[in-house]
C-alpha cells in the first residue's frame, strides 16, 4: 500500500533520492534545480542517509565528483538546470564514454540568451546526443516513479541517466502523490555491485584512459550498444515496478491512439497534460484524435512511435525546443527518420515549436494544432511544415 502525500517534483525527487540513500552526491545549485540538493542535504544534516554530500564550486566539478565516485565503486547523484547542465557538458560526454551510472536529476529550464529562467526543454535537447539515457516526466508522480526506475535502468547496461522534468511547473508546483514504501523501494533498487571499481582490492584498472585510433570506435559501437540494450530493459523495469505500484511504464504513453486520425507527438512534459485535456474536448466533438507522449527519449522508440503513428493520417511533432537548422525541431527529426526507416511513409508530418522561455501552452493552442492537421489530412498539403506556435510573427 502506498503512502499518500503531496509534494512539489522537487520535493518527490529529493526523497526518491533519500529513499535510495545513495553514498556521493556532488551538488552545486542553479534555479529551478536548487531545491533538490537543499531538501537532500537536509536528510544528510539529520543523518537520514549515508551520503557524502560534495558541496563544489560549479556544475562542472559536480559532475566531475560523480564520475570520480562511479568509478571507484560507489553510487553517486547529482542535480542541475539549464545552463549549469551546459556547464557539465564536457564531463556528461567523459561520464557515458567511461560507462558509469551516475543518476542525474534536471529540472528542465531554457537555454540562455537572451536570459530567461522559465521552462522549456532547450537544455536537455542540448545534451541529447551524449550518451545518456533520457527520461522525462509529465507529472510530480512520474518524476519520483521515474527517478525510482532509473538507478535499475543505467547499472543494468552501465550507462548514465538523466531524469527530467518541467521546471517551475512540475519542479515547484505541490501535488498529490502516491510513495512506495523506504524498504519496497530499497529491495526495489536493490544494492549497487559494479563488476570493477577503483577501490577494487586485488584489481588493477584505469578508467578514462586515451584511447588511440585503434580502440576509440570499438568503445563507441560497445557505447552504442548498450543504448540499444537500454529499450528492453526500460521496459522490464518498468513492467516490474508495475508489479510493485499498479503503476506501469513503457518507453511511451499512448493516449487515445486506438482510432486516432490525428495525432500529436510530443516529449513528455506538463504539457501533455494539457493536451489531453484538448484530445478530450474534441473527442466529446466526434474527433478522432490523440497523443503519443514519450517518456524515453534516449534511447529513441521509434518502433513504438512507427507502430502507434502507422494508421494516422497526419501528425504534429510537438517540441519544446529548436534545432536552428531551418528545418524542424529535434523531435521532429528523430521522429521522421524513424518513420522513413520503418517505411511508414503515409503521415503528413508537420514540425511544431511551442512554449519557448515558458511561453504560455493553453488547451486551445492544442486545438489549433489538430485543426490545422485535419486541413492537412482533408487536402493532402502541409503547407508550412516548420511552424512556431502561438508566436507573433
Amino acid at each position: 500500500m502506498g503512502i499518500r502525500e503531496r509534494l512539489s517534483g522537487n520535493e518527490a525527487i529529493a526523497y526518491a533520492m533519500k529513499q535510495i540513500n545513495p553514498d556521493v552526491m556532488g551538488a552545486f545549485p542553479i534555479t529551478p534545480s536548487t531545491e533538490i540538493p537543499q531538501y537532500f542535504s537536509t536528510y544528510v544534516d539529520n543523518g537520514e542517509v549515508d551520503t557524502e554530500f560534495i558541496a563544489v564550486e560549479s556544475e562542472h566539478s559536480a559532475m566531475s565528483t560523480c564520475i570520480g565516485a562511479e568509478a571507484a565503486g560507489v553510487r553517486a547523484i547529482s542535480a542541475t538546470s539549464s545552463c549549469g547542465l551546459c556547464y557539465m557538458t564536457e564531463m556528461l560526454y567523459v561520464a557515458a564514454s567511461d560507462r558509469l551510472p551516475i543518476t542525474l536529476a534536471v529540472s528542465l529550464r531554457a537555454l540562455s540568451g537572451p536570459i530567461n529562467i522559465n521552462n522549456d526543454h532547450s537544455d536537455a535537447m542540448a545534451e541529447k546526443d551524449a550518451g545518456w539515457i533520457m527520461l522525462f516526466a509529465e507529472t510530480n508522480q512520474e518524476a519520483y516513479d521515474n527517478y525510482l526506475q532509473a538507478m535499475r535502468i543505467g547499472e543494468a547496461v552501465s550507462l548514465p541517466t538523466m531524469v527530467c522534468q518541467d521546471g517551475f511547473i512540475t519542479s515547484h508546483a505541490i501535488e498529490n502523490i502516491e510513495l512506495v514504501e523506504t524498504e519496497t523501494v530499497k529491495k526495489f533498487v536493490g544494492e549497487y555491485k559494479p563488476e570493477h571499481g577503483l577501490l577494487h582490492p586485488d584489481e588493477r584498472m584505469a578508467v578514462g584512459a586515451y584511447a588511440t585510433p585503434v580502440y576509440y570506435m570499438e568503445c563507441k559501437r560497445q557505447q552504442s550498444q548498450a543504448m540499444i540494450d537500454a529499450l528492453d530493459v526500460i521496459k522490464k523495469v518498468g513492467a516490474e515496478f508495475g508489479e510493485v505500484t499498479g503503476r506501469t511504464y513503457g518507453l511511451i504513453e499512448k493516449y487515445k491512439m486506438d482510432d486516432a486520425e490525428l495525432a500529436i507527438v510530443m516529449i513528455a512534459g506538463s504539457s501533455a497534460g494539457t493536451a489531453k485535456e484538448a484530445i478530450n474536448r474534441l473527442r466529446e466533438q466526434g474527433k478522432k484524435v490523440g497523443l503519443v507522449k514519450i517518456r524515453a527519449y534516449r534511447p529513441f522508440p521509434g518502433k513504438e512511435i512507427g507502430e502507434a503513428l502507422k494508421n494516422v493520417k497526419a501528425v504534429a511533432v510537438m517540441d519544446k525546443s529548436d534545432s536552428f537548422n531551418a528545418h524542424c525541431g529535434p523531435v521532429f527529426a528523430d521522429v521522421t527518420s524513424s518513420l522513413y526507416q520503418q517505411r511508414i511513409l503515409d503521415p503528413i508530418a508537420i514540425s511544431v515549436i511551442y512554449g519557448l522561455g515558458g511561453r504560455d501552452v493553453r488547451v486551445e493552442s492544442i486545438e489549433h494544432v489538430f485543426a490545422e492537421l485535419e486541413k492537412i489530412a482533408a487536402t493532402g498539403d502541409p503547407g508550412e511544415t516548420y511552424r512556431y506556435l502561438d508566436v507573433r510573427e
